[in-house]
């Protein structure tokens, strides 16, 4: 849909060539009836450039499109006003075009959810301060001995604990077995103060049509939402249930992105044997639970809990699930080594089933923080 809209911007752009060069005398274009002068002409020429141009900034520069578009329209549309007679039919192409505005407005501009996604971000990064701990050997002595190997490998040991990071995936996501897959794009930060949060925005696609989706869980309060277009509501999700399972997702991050937090004293862990721990993870009134699956290497590749609700499709309702993330491909991020693809799994009774597949592209750590 979004190439199809391009496209269609690309030849509205060409087309208003047309008025320049009867103007100009460059072509007869019988099928213009109306004369044109010269002055016209060059307008005509600058919707073309305008129109163009916005073809441009919606693929490489969302924020300028607003503006480079709404001068497309506004001078698009008048040029076509004087040759309405011809050129009516261009009105269509800018009517998209409006749409488009419109939803990008929504998307980018100051009331949307990724404008929500930014301002918290901000407040997080200002609120928090530098970790003065290194992870030492020490440290890691109260550990079961798997989760000890895992942080060795993972590079945690003498680097100092992380306060905070941001990363940026790449995957895809379904509502269930059977539905569809929708490619998305994500950026998430997550805070690891007094009471971390978590802060992720997803742009995905479904069916062609843009959707943005913001998990939010600062204080004590979570919440999922998602909107079709930037504009129409299809997914809100609060409360309790809500609140314990982002707990789970929390823990969940810090485990694979984050290792150097599982000394932290808010874990309880409970030794199994050489591949496998058990840990309670407790986080302002939550508390959960994980069973935390290790490699020969010492990596971890599986992270299991039975703490955590699938969310219905429009975030109403929840159900108790067994949830799973097995992880693989580490690579090293500077000092720090980290998973880089890993899915998201259900395990009903029916059979177990991946609804998200992500692929890590980048992290930073501690990127921002001013004190």
């Amino acid at each position: 849909m979004r190439w199809v809209f391009v496209v269609v911007l690309v030849l509205h752009g060409l087309i208003h060539l047309m008025g320049f060069a009867k103007a100009f005398g460059y072509a007869a274009l019988p099928q213009l009836t109306q004369p044109i002068s010269r002055g016209m002409g060059l307008l005509w020429l600058l919707a073309a450039g305008l129109v163009l141009a916005s073809a441009n900034t919606f693929v490489t520069a969302p924020r300028l499109f607003l503006l480079v578009g709404s001068a497309a329209l506004i001078v698009s549309q008048l040029v076509i006003s004087t040759s309405f007679r011809d050129a009516r039919f261009g009105t269509l192409a800018n009517v998209l075009l409006l749409v488009a505005l419109i939803v990008r407005f929504a998307s980018h501009g100051p009331f949307g959810l990724r404008a929500e996604y930014a301002a918290v971000t901000r407040s997080e990064l200002a609120a928090s301060v530098r970790s003065p701990l290194v992870v030492t050997e020490a440290d890691l002595k109260p550990l079961p001995a798997p989760v000890q190997a895992y942080l060795r490998f993972a590079g945690a040991v003498g680097q100092p604990q992380i306060v905070s990071f941001r990363a940026t995936f790449r995957g895809r996501i379904r509502a269930s077995a059977t539905a569809p897959w929708m490619a998305f794009e994500a950026e998430q930060h997550s805070f690891f103060g007094p009471l971390p949060s978590r802060l992720f925005f997803m742009d995905a696609t479904m069916k062609g049509l843009p959707v943005d989706v913001f998990h939010r869980f600062v204080g004590e309060a979570a919440t999922f939402r998602a909107r079709v277009l930037s504009l129409f509501t299809m997914v809100d999700a609060k409360g309790p249930e809500m609140n314990r399972a982002e707990t789970v997702t929390l823990f969940n991050d810090l485990c694979l992105l984050a290792p150097s937090r599982l000394v932290d004293p808010a874990i309880q862990w409970e030794s199994i044997d050489a591949r496998h721990a058990r840990a309670r993870y407790t986080r302002g009134a939550q508390t959960i639970a994980a069973t935390l699956v290790f490699g020969e290497a010492g990596e971890l590749v599986d992270f299991v809990s039975d703490d955590r609700t699938a969310t219905s499709a429009d975030g109403k309702t929840f159900t108790p699930l067994r949830w799973t993330t097995p992880v693989w491909d580490y690579r090293a991020f500077g000092p720090r080594k980290v998973m880089t693809f890993g899915e998201a799994r259900w395990e009903p009774t029916t059979g177990s089933f991946a609804y998200g597949e992500f692929q890590l592209q980048a992290i930073e750590y501690d990127v921002g923080l001013t004190k």
